[in-house]
């Protein structure tokens, strides 16, 4: 999922670079991407399960919260992938269709993600400065279309991943699978767009309605104060998981585009920023494991229905033994 090519390489594929490879260690790339799965695999399941007896309750934020998670347990599926693909030496034997379909999953995964994000902040935002309102301005069909909107204009914004030769791994010795291209015009002009649309405009949402919603609780009169310790703690964890699971990457793709104006040596960028690149990539999966213990594992409810159900299952071994 990274990239840079020495001259060697060039004269067989020249639209690619060739990073560093040999002095990088895999370990530490593949040992998280085990850990997030690990973690958020049965905590996206658990969600899944939990929220959509919310959404069977006509609960507006259940329909976020189970897209999210649900796009979430489809990004985790493809992680084995990624590992083996980083043990092996960035070498990709699947195939340039599994390679495209992956690579798919994952730009849509962080992009529907943030935006559900902000949906689920926004929609928090309402219901909590706008309570009395809110009950004409949260409704099931708004948040299904939002969602539906949402998940349509991130997928067909990468939909050009099929045609792109990053994914095309049979053609080159190297098998590499999505790593950076040299810079062009066209992908330039690709990561302003998804660094102002995809993440500065969604975190300036994200800040404000979150901000918004601390200011409401703090100068409630009527709210216990444990309460609003609860909801101030979530809406800082809220804050700082974003910024940290998507702000180095996406710097790096602002770094990215900035430089193709200036740079005069082939791929000196896509060489100089491997490392950190690989780590924000590390960073950016994360967020699929993080989800649920912010979104859903902090509520009251949610923890008296993992309660309910541990009982049950343990009534139940009781009876059966």
């Amino acid at each position: 999922m990274n990239t840079t090519s020495p001259t060697s390489s060039f004269s067989n594929y020249t639209d690619r670079c060739e990073p560093p490879y040999d002095d990088e260690n895999p370990l530490p790339l593949v040992a998280l991407y085990s850990i997030v799965l690990t973690v958020g695999l049965p905590a996206n399941l658990i969600t899944i399960v939990l929220t959509f007896h919310e959404v069977r309750r006509k609960n507006v934020l259940g329909i976020y919260l189970f897209s999210l998670s649900l796009c979430d347990l489809i990004y985790l599926s493809t992680l084995p992938l990624w590992a083996i693909y980083i043990n092996r030496g960035h070498r990709w034997y699947w195939g340039s269709l599994a390679c495209k379909v992956t690579g798919y999953v994952f730009f849509n995964n962080m992009y529907i993600s943030i935006f559900l994000l902000c949906c689920i902040s926004v929609d928090r935002f309402i219901a909590v400065v706008y309570a009395v309102e809110s009950r004409g301005l949260r409704k099931m069909k708004h948040a299904a279309i939002v969602t539906f909107v949402i998940v349509l204009v991130v997928a067909l914004g990468h939909s050009p991943v099929f045609i792109m030769s990053e994914g095309e791994t049979e053609r080159t010795n190297e098998k590499r699978c999505f790593e950076p291209a040299l810079p062009s015009p066209l992908v330039t002009g690709f990561n302003y767009a998804r660094f102002v649309i995809g993440f500065f405009i969604p975190l300036c949402i994200l800040i404000v309605a979150n901000l918004n919603i601390l200011s409401n609780v703090r100068a409630s009169a009527g709210l216990e104060q444990r309460h609003k310790i609860k909801v101030r703690n979530l809406a800082l964890a809220v804050i700082s998981s974003f910024v940290v699971c998507f702000t180095p990457y996406h710097i790096i793709l602002l770094s990215r585009a900035i430089s193709f104006h200036f740079s005069v040596e082939k791929c000196y960028f896509e060489r100089t920023v491997y490392t950190p690149y690989t780590m924000s990539l590390g960073l950016s999966t994360i967020n699929s494991a993080i989800n649920p213990v912010f979104y859903v594992l902090t509520s009251n409810s949610v923890h008296m229905k993992i309660y309910q159900s541990l009982q049950g299952l343990r009534s139940s071994l009781r009876s059966s033994q």
